[in-house]
């Protein structure tokens, strides 16, 4: 995450011999790496705020980057924290890549950091308002039991926006395009690369995206109980339904009239599964499986990758997801 700036005499002679213009345009490039192809000095050094972003930055960036995550392998990143000293190093790097209104710490970490290409992903692609399904299962049942998670939703975006975009495929998809433009605006010398490498990811992106669209075409049901309200963009795209258990925040408790609401839920709608995730804790998730006799599943909200994910990358487990959707959702 901390890039030092080393720019050898040699290249440095060159680049008083080649003027201001020259100096404008390696300006992008992160020394501290080692010598890059070509002669050129050390890679772009990006700073992304966690693992989906992450995952953009080497997949468009490649060989010419450095990618570095705030939010290391296992922690929920809901609940990431910030030192000073990380601060400061966040200021070092040439590009920071984040998600604004998911971590409150980094949102205040990159305002404090004076860091000059700033990437937030949030104004690549329109957020949304999303809860549960809309389902009308009984006002006070959904008032009393989502209201902790609905506080915390306002803490995340502006008014109430949900930041779980890169689980849309489609929307993905648009925020890698405009990581891929900053990446080509930092790094001029291999814009070219960053163009083809975005095009090869988009391309990706639209197949998964017909992927999931066939996969959930045709099921018996179309509601999902999920621990967190990680998956509208998800149910949105492909016409399914969430109930979450809590809200955004997927360490939030439930009241016992939410946990109600959804026992009924689940036998109205033929609701066969509740999915919990890698990240975060399954005991509610589990609770409410006992309690109305269904079976458990992970549905991977894709905000970190660890050795318990069902899959080594971003693809991987979407498709695990599409897998365990269809299972659940009883596709045809």
């Amino acid at each position: 995450m901390n890039v030092r700036r080393l720019i050898p005499t040699a290249a440095l002679a060159g680049a008083v011999a080649l003027g201001a213009t020259a100096l404008t345009a390696c300006s992008g490039a992160a020394a501290g790496t080692g010598g890059g192809k070509d002669g050129k000095v050390g890679k772009v050094g990006v700073t992304a705020s966690f693992y989906p972003m992450a995952f953009l930055a080497e997949q468009i960036g490649k060989d010419h980057v450095k990618v570095d995550s705030l939010t290391k392998p296992g922690v929920e990143p809901h609940d990431l924290e910030i030192t000073p000293r990380q601060t400061g190093q966040l200021g070092e790097a040439d590009v920071v890549l984040y998600l604004k209104g998911l971590q409150p710490a980094v949102d205040k970490a990159v305002s404090l950091s004076g860091v000059k290409n700033v990437v937030d992903a949030s104004t690549l692609t329109e957020l949304e308002v999303h809860g549960s399904s809309g389902h009308d299962h009984g006002a006070e049942g959904h008032t009393e039991g989502e209201g902790e998670g609905h506080e915390h939703d306002h803490d995340h975006g502006e008014a109430g926006r949900d930041p779980h975009v890169w689980l849309d495929p489609a929307k993905y998809a648009e925020i890698a395009k405009g990581v891929g433009a900053a990446l080509e605006k930092a790094d001029p010398d291999h814009a070219a690369d960053y163009k083809k490498n975005t095009d090869e990811l988009v391309g990706k992106l639209a197949a998964l995206d017909t992927e999931f669209k066939d996969g959930l075409q045709n099921t018996a049901s179309k509601t999902f109980i999920t621990t967190h309200s990680a998956f509208g963009y998800l149910a949105e795209r492909y016409g399914l339904d969430q109930e979450a258990i809590s809200g955004v925040d997927p360490e939030s408790e439930p009241s016992p009239a939410r946990m109600k609401d959804l026992q009924g839920l689940a036998k109205q709608e033929n609701v066969s599964t509740v999915f919990f995730e890698t990240l975060a804790s399954d005991k509610t998730a589990r609770t409410l499986a006992a309690d109305t006799g269904l079976k458990t599943d992970v549905l991977d909200p894709l905000e970190g990758i660890t050795d318990k994910s069902q899959g080594a990358d971003y693809f991987e487990v979407m498709r695990s997801n599409l897998k365990n959707l269809q299972k659940a959702l009883g596709a045809k």
